[in-house]
């Protein structure tokens, strides 16, 4: 592997996969929250987002934390690993939750509450975004290599795994 995407729910634990699979492999991590939201929380412009984005799929070793529906296939395009985190909805709102009021890496506020938008979000996923990702996934078989977790167990037997 030498570019991964990282994608699924919010709450999932993309992010945390993404920190362990980089400090496991070495690639630099970019986390498409920072390429999207400024510190003031309002967002930068798709043009913009797009810039930063197109800069990285150039580079030759990368992970990208994040789902982004919008650019998901130009990234499928540019990756040779994927990693989709097909996690229970009680768990990535329970790891949404927890993350209120935590300084973390890959966004650049701190949250100070569960916005309702956002939890709709959560809830609506493995029934809107879900479907989409599995789809562009199939047109990716044989081309990519693929890795889908439905436990956090499974992605961390994976990292352990890789870690030898």
């Amino acid at each position: 592997m030498t570019k991964g995407l990282i994608i699924g729910s919010p709450g999932a634990g993309k992010s945390t996969f993404a920190r362990k699979l980089r400090d496991a492999t070495g690639l630099p991590l970019y986390h498409l929250d920072l390429l999207w939201h400024r510190p003031d929380q309002t967002t930068y412009t798709q043009a913009e987002f797009d810039r930063a984005l197109n800069q990285i799929l150039k580079k030759d070793r990368w992970i990208l934390d994040g789902n982004y529906q919008r650019t998901l296939s130009l990234r499928l395009i540019s990756c040779d690993t994927v990693f989709l985190l097909d996690i229970p909805v009680e768990l990535c709102l329970a790891g949404a939750q927890s993350r209120v009021g935590k300084k973390r890496g890959d966004l650049p506020w701190i949250e100070t509450h569960f916005d309702e938008a956002f939890r709709q979000e959560i809830l609506h996923f493995p029934q809107i975004q879900l479907p989409q990702i599995y789809k562009q996934l199939e047109h990716c078989q044989g081309q990519k290599e693929i890795f889908i977790f439905h436990t956090r167990q499974e992605a961390d037997a994976y990292l352990a795994a890789l870690s030898r």
